[in-house]
């Protein structure tokens, strides 16, 4: 019996966990969406943005891979569309050919630096901060 009843409150605790992120995504979408951005393509922008790589150089697609909720086929699509927006720009790593690179241009800069504090005011209503 006890054992259920831990299974029950641990089960409880994970659909709360659930919840509180499905109603996030859907502010921080819900503020992002006149800036024509998504809860995780302001990810992205944001990680580009807050950790620049040292020296300079060009962040790998396969560091965000690790930092971000999605699959590396996922990533890969939402970077094609930042792309195409022009918030980002992709090239290869001399050294190794497989790898890829990724770097916020000026406009996606400003784009991050525009929509920052409205995704952070949706972070603070959703978790109460």
């Amino acid at each position: 019996m006890a054992a259920k009843t831990a299974d029950a409150r641990l089960e409880e605790r994970w659909r709360d966990i659930l919840a509180v992120h499905a109603r996030t995504l859907g502010e921080i979408d819900r503020a992002l969406h006149p800036y024509g951005l998504g809860a995780s393509d302001f990810e992205v922008l944001d990680l580009l943005a807050a950790t620049p790589p040292p020296g300079g150089e060009q962040c790998r697609v396969q560091n965000l891979v690790g930092r971000v909720h999605l699959s590396q086929s996922a990533l890969s699509r939402l970077i094609a569309r930042l792309e195409k927006d022009g918030l980002v720009e992709r090239s290869m790593c001399l050294e190794d050919r497989r790898g890829v690179y990724v770097q916020l241009t000026p406009k996606g800069r400003e784009l991050h630096a525009e929509a920052l504090p409205v995704q952070r005011a949706a972070l603070a209503r959703t978790l109460g901060e």
